[in-house]
């Protein structure tokens, strides 16, 4: 039976999205297969009825183990806190291991399953070191916690991304006085004469008071050394900031009595060449006046030298084209005498 209709097959069954921080897992199918489906970011197919759609979180999961007085190698009884990440792997097999751990629980559930695992192994290696290894590397504690837990939780399909060591504590002050290294041993010498009697006992807590009086005294005494040591190094550092101050006191003044100068000296260069500027304009001034009187003088001499020639050139002018006019006149006036004669001649030749 072949289906033709799109309506009727969009009728028999979904389609799943999922986004990237989920992994959407299908199984089952219209023919009985036992294989499954494993989409992030993406869409899947699932048959009605036939099919199961389960969904698994891929984010982040932030997880706070917590183990209070558990005892140390040497049986000292801390609590620690931690942060740790941790996340569903991606790879199609440590989703197979995910989904068969964890498909039908809840968030809280899941998270709750790895925290114990964490807080197992966090138990299980502090009881392997001392408390000055775990105070002094804390590093080096997260780091075996990380190495030892990681495959466990692997199996389950889940990597821890980081863990780091919060708070260490201990109800004995234990971390307080690890500066001095037999306060646990006196505790416990203490403890045990206890038991065995009460003179030695005694004599361990003289021993003890002695001990903590020479480490008193010897601390003191540090401390005083420091204290002079810091007060000597103290005075050194005044002297030479106030032979520093002086130098730079002198410095400062010798450097303003040199700027006095080169501004005096600047000045006296500014007043030389106003002066010279002065002494130009002076003489520009003068030989303007000069210059004015000389053409005050002398225009009108040559003025009239002009004048003069110019009615001497006229007369000659005027002079020359009288003579030329009488010469024209003289001319015309023979010319007309002649053509008078010439034509009195024809006219009594005529007759």
């Amino acid at each position: 039976y072949y289906i033709t209709n799109n309506l009727s097959v969009a009728n028999m069954g979904n389609i799943v999205t999922v986004g990237p921080h989920e992994c959407c897992i299908v199984s089952g199918g219209c023919c009985g297969t036992q294989g499954k489906s494993y989409v992030i970011g993406g869409w899947a197919w699932a048959w009605w009825c036939v099919s199961q759609v389960d969904k698994i979180s891929l984010r982040v999961m932030t997880l706070t183990p917590s183990i209070v007085s558990v005892e140390t190698k040497e049986g000292v009884a801390i609590s620690c806190n931690g942060v740790a990440q941790v996340c569903v792997m991606k790879e199609p097999q440590m989703l197979e291991f995910a989904a068969e751990q964890f498909v039908g629980k809840n968030q809280t559930d899941l998270e709750d399953i790895i925290l114990q695992t964490i807080e197992g192994h966090f138990r299980a290696i502090l009881g392997t070191m001392t408390v000055e290894d775990i105070y002094s590397d804390r590093e080096g504690f997260a780091k075996n916690v990380r190495a030892i837990a990681g495959p466990d939780v692997s199996k389950m399909g889940i990597r821890i991304i980081s863990f780091v060591i919060q708070n260490i504590t201990d109800n004995v002050d234990y971390l307080k006085s690890l500066g001095v290294k037999r306060a646990a041993e006196v505790k416990r010498d203490a403890d045990v004469g206890v038991a065995k009697s009460t003179a030695e006992s005694g004599i361990k807590t003289s021993e003890a008071e002695r001990q903590h009086m020479e480490a008193k005294y010897s601390c003191d005494a540090l401390i005083a050394e420091n204290k002079k040591s810091y007060e000597m190094k103290q005075a050194e550092f005044n002297q030479e900031v106030n032979k520093c101050k002086a130098e730079a006191e002198l410095a400062y003044e010798l450097q303003a009595a040199k700027e006095n100068q080169t501004i005096k000296e600047e000045k006296m260069q500014i007043e030389v060449v106003e002066r010279r500027k002065q002494i130009d304009i002076e003489e520009q001034e003068v030989q303007r006046k000069e210059k004015e009187l000389e053409c005050l003088k002398k225009a009108p001499a040559e003025a009239e030298s002009r004048k003069v020639m110019i009615l001497a050139e006229a007369h000659k002018t005027k002079t020359l084209a009288l003579a030329g006019a009488e010469a024209a006149a003289i001319k015309l006036s023979e010319e007309l005498k002649r053509t008078r004669l010439r034509l009195l001649v024809r006219l009594r030749q005529s007759r």
